[in-house]
Order: C-alpha cells, then sequence, then structure tokens
C-alpha cells in the first residue's frame, strides 16, 4: 500500500464508521422498542468492528485485539435479525440471537492472523452468505404484503445496497482464499477499492435510514380521525366494506392476496393498504388474515364436537397451503402450538358438559 493510499483508507473507514454509527444513534433516538433499538446498535457496533479488522494497519493498531473480532464476527448474523425484526415483524428470542452468537463464538476460537483453523474460516464465510440469502429472501418474500408504506419502498434499496454486495465480497474472499492474486482482491472490504464502496453503502443508508421513526420498527399506530369530513366518512364505508368481507369469511381462500381483495371492493391497493394498516392497526397482510384465521381455529379447536378432527385438516380449511405457517402463526398469537391450545381448551369445555347434562 503506497503512502498516500495509507493516508486515505483510513478516512474513507473514518467516513464509513460516522455513517454507520449516525445510523445507530438514530434507532437509538427513535420512539421504537427496547428490543429494535438493541438490535439496531448492535448491528452498527459490529459493523465498525469488522471495519477495523478488515483493514491490516488500523488492525494492527488495535493490537489484533480478540474482543474486537467477537465484535466483527457476528456482523452477518446482526443483520440477518436486524432484517427479520424490521421486514419481516419477527420478536428477538434466544433462537434468533443464535446465528449472531455462534458467529461471535467463532471469533474467539479463531487464531489471530488465521492460523490453522481455515476450515472455521470457510464455514463462517459461507454462514454469512447464508444469512445474507435469506435476509434477501425476507426482505423480498413479505414486499407485497408491507403495509407500512415508508418500509415497502425502502426494500428495493436495502436489498441492492447490502444484499448484493455481501454476497460479491463472500465470494471475493472465497476466491482469494484459493488464489490470493488479481486485480479483484483490491475490493474486499480489507482494501482502498472495497472500503470506498462500503463508506458509500454506509452513506446512501444512512440517508436512507435517517428519517426512522416508529411506524418503521415500532408497534402499529391507528390513525386519529381525519379532518376532512368527506374523506373520513369514505374511510369507514371503505373499512365496512372490508369487515363485511371478513366477516363473510373472504379470509379463508388459500393465497389471498392483498391485490385480490383490493379488486374484490373496488379499491385502489394503496388505499387498501393504508386503511388496514392506520384504521385496523396492522403492519402488513398475512397478520390481518392470521388475526381472522387463528380465531377461528381456536373456536374449532375447542369444539368437543371437532375433537376427532386433525389439526393439518383445520389449518387446510382455513387458508392455510401447509401446516408449517399456521403452527407459527398460532404459536405467534396464542404462545402454545394448535394441539396443545387444544389439550387445555377441551379439557376445561368437557367438565362443563358433564354438568349441563
Amino acid at each position: 500500500m503506497s503512502a498516500g493510499v495509507a493516508l486515505i483508507d483510513p478516512f474513507i473507514r473514518g467516513v464509513a464508521a460516522g455513517a454507520i454509527l449516525v445510523l445507530g444513534l438514530s434507532a437509538l433516538r427513535a420512539g421504537i422498542s427496547s428490543s429494535a433499538r438493541a438490535v439496531c446498535a448492535a448491528v452498527a457496533v459490529s459493523l465498525v468492528a469488522w471495519l477495523i479488522t478488515e483493514a491490516g494497519p488500523l488492525w494492527s493498531a488495535m493490537g489484533d485485539n480478540r474482543f474486537l473480532m467477537a465484535l466483527a464476527f457476528p456482523v452477518a448474523g446482526l443483520y440477518w435479525l436486524f432484517v427479520i425484526t424490521v421486514f419481516g415483524d419477527r420478536p428477538v428470542t434466544p433462537l434468533t440471537l443464535l446465528p449472531a452468537g455462534l458467529l461471535a463464538l467463532s471469533g474467539f476460537l479463531t487464531p489471530i492472523g488465521g492460523g490453522s483453523c481455515g476450515w472455521l474460516w470457510t464455514l463462517r464465510n459461507l454462514a454469512s452468505a447464508g444469512l445474507a440469502i435469506h435476509g434477501g429472501v425476507v426482505i423480498l418474500r413479505s414486499w407485497r404484503g408491507d403495509l407500512i408504506e415508508g418500509r415497502r419502498r425502502i426494500r428495493g434499496p436495502l436489498f441492492a445496497l447490502t444484499i448484493v454486495f455481501t454476497l460479491a465480497e463472500v465470494a471475493l474472499a472465497l476466491t482469494n482464499r484459493a488464489q490470493p492474486v488479481g486485480i479483484w482482491m483490491r475490493f474486499e472490504v480489507g482494501e482502498i477499492y472495497g472500503g470506498a464502496i462500503v463508506a458509500v453503502l454506509a452513506v446512501s443508508l444512512a440517508v436512507l435510514f435517517m428519517e426512522l421513526r416508529p411506524s418503521l420498527i415500532g408497534a402499529p399506530q391507528v390513525a386519529e380521525t381525519r379532518a376532512d369530513a368527506r374523506a373520513e366518512a369514505a374511510d369507514r364505508l371503505a373499512v365496512e366494506r372490508l369487515q363485511a368481507a371478513m366477516a363473510a369469511e373472504g379470509w379463508r381462500r388459500e393465497a389471498l392476496t392483498i391485490g385480490a381483495l383490493a379488486s374484490e371492493l373496488d379499491l385502489p391497493e394503496h388505499r387498501l393498504r393504508r386503511l388496514i394498516n392506520q384504521r385496523l392497526g396492522y403492519r402488513n397482510f398475512a397478520d390481518f388474515l392470521n388475526a381472522h384465521r387463528i380465531e377461528a381455529a381456536k373456536r374449532r379447536l375447542a369444539d368437543p364436537a371437532e375433537a376427532r378432527t386433525t389439526v393439518a385438516v383445520i389449518a387446510f380449511d382455513l387458508g392455510y397451503g401447509s401446516l408449517g405457517p399456521f403452527n407459527r402463526a398460532f404459536r405467534a398469537s396464542t404462545g402454545k402450538t394448535p394441539s396443545e391450545w387444544r389439550r387445555l381448551a377441551l379439557a376445561e369445555t368437557l367438565p362443563e358438559l358433564q354438568r349441563a347434562l
């Protein structure tokens, strides 16, 4: 590395680190849940640590600190946690923390300088690529059903700016491990071009997330009555039509999309999204459908006349394409599996029936 590059590189990484820390601070100041703030702050700290450990001169200046390695290595796991929390609306649990925890542990197990743990280095990079791919799947899969307009708009840029970059960096790292000669080496995060790309990405993301608001990560907020009486009346009528369609069990159809429902109600799709989000308080369309389906499932599971009906039959009859999504939605709503909930509900119902007889 020439003297000029040696001076420019720390400056570029400083710009990137500054933008990343701005993101973390903006999340800490936003009116969001404590778990969401913790996730955003952890991602910011891990990214900064990763920038340092990937830069040879900075890493040496830090004394090859193992604790810094443990902070840097879980960056892919923490980013994945950020994606499923913010865009997948999943809570932070010990299971969702596990990937980041295992990657952090690898930081303590890896000898300084790589040593003889080449298999661990390869495994960690492949795991990071897998987490990045799944994060991209989460961003894309739930895009259409997202009811929060601001969050919908940033899905595309976030996917393009981070997922593609992560996969490219993992591919470069694996290639350089096998053949550490070539112009592509300059584009690794530890090199000048790679550092410049990270700085551009960090500043771009800071611009995207600078106006972080509770609606992005926090609990859904029901809108107040609109001042325009005519618009307010139109919204009320539209919500009544929507609720009538749900009362008629319109939610029962498998693979029902918000676009199909909007067509049936003769409403623009963006308006239906706004009504379900701001009038009824749901963050995504799947949660809206699940609220109706799970209530119906609870009634059927508690009915002694349906005691011999399998959980799978009930799930399919309520519009689920497979048993897995039904089990996850039911557990998220009740804290119990359908079978556990049925056993407890029937245990309470049968004594009442016996007394009535």
